[in-house]
């Protein structure tokens, strides 16, 4: 028996990872709510500062001081994880919605691992490349969320913005993957180089150097699918930009359309006089 006095199976419940009791629910996505409400500019913040210490650690290492507060930004992170996973109503929803944010957080424990030695495997190069562009892509993620609750109108400039970020990030990973790769032209020398090969990724010309690593060219299809996307916003943004301005001038290919819209405003303006004409007529009848 349910409290509205339905009957219903005990285990159904359960079996979709809700609870049972319709008030408890509410109460834990009001406490849910309430807590991202309460944390969202802080952990903005620090996701911004998690993505600069990233590129730093990709491009040219961290002191143990940065070291420290790359840990303790990641320990913020499980701790916020755990207790947003602890009120979710719908736990395998909340998973389903946020299993990159868990890679992503679990990925840096493997550093713990091997110091331990508690998995051997996990020295390869191959295995700690592959954890790397999990993390890469993880982080990225969690800045593109952060910069969208940050900026409530998702226009232009967030595009640009979001563009931007993606660029400096990308840029270290493929700094991270492809230094010092074997063969035919060593790979991306520096950062500033990677920085260039990226951006021309993202203005979808590309360049004469192609990744030779695997994880390379996973973060290389990732970057060209975001340009792919953008490219097309970008354009569509730039010629309504152009027509609108060539539309108000008067010797534009579109001149006249600034009077074609006071014309309009002239019609419905007259058309309204002529009802109320009409309707002053019937009344005096």
């Amino acid at each position: 028996m349910e409290g509205d006095g339905t009957m219903s199976d005990p285990g159904r419940g359960c079996a979709r990872g809700q609870p049972r009791d319709t008030s408890e629910q509410v109460e834990r996505v009001t406490a849910l709510a309430q807590l991202e409400a309460w944390l969202e500019t802080p952990m903005q913040v620090l996701g911004f500062v998690w993505l600069g210490l990233l590129v730093l650690e990709l491009t040219r290492g961290l002191s143990p001081t940065l070291g420290a507060l790359s840990t303790a930004i990641w320990i913020v992170f499980i701790v916020d994880f755990v207790v947003r996973f602890t009120l979710a109503p719908a736990k395998r929803i909340f998973l389903t919605h946020n299993w990159l944010a868990l890679l992503s957080l679990a990925v840096p424990a493997l550093r713990f691992l091997r110091v331990f030695r508690v998995a051997p495997l996990l020295r390869a190069a191959r295995a700690a490349r592959g954890a790397r562009l999990v993390r890469v892509v993880g982080s990225l993620n969690r800045g593109m969320n952060a910069l969208a609750r940050g900026m409530g109108r998702r226009g232009l400039g967030y595009v640009v913005l979001l563009t931007l970020l993606v660029t400096l990030v990308g840029a270290a990973g493929m700094y991270a993957f492809e230094r010092g790769a074997a063969g035919p032209g060593a790979g991306l020398a520096d950062y500033p180089t990677a920085l260039w090969w990226t951006a021309m990724v993202m203005t979808t010309m590309g360049s004469e150097y192609w990744p030779r690593t695997a994880e390379g060219r996973v973060l290389c299809i990732i970057l060209a699918l975001y340009a792919f996307t953008v490219f097309g916003y970008v354009t569509a943004a730039l010629a309504t930009f152009f027509i609108g301005r060539d539309a108000q001038a008067k010797d534009g290919e579109l001149a006249g359309a600034t009077d074609l819209a006071a014309l309009r405003d002239d019609l419905a303006a007259l058309r309204a006089e002529v009802r109320a004409l009409g309707t002053s007529r019937e009344e005096s009848q």
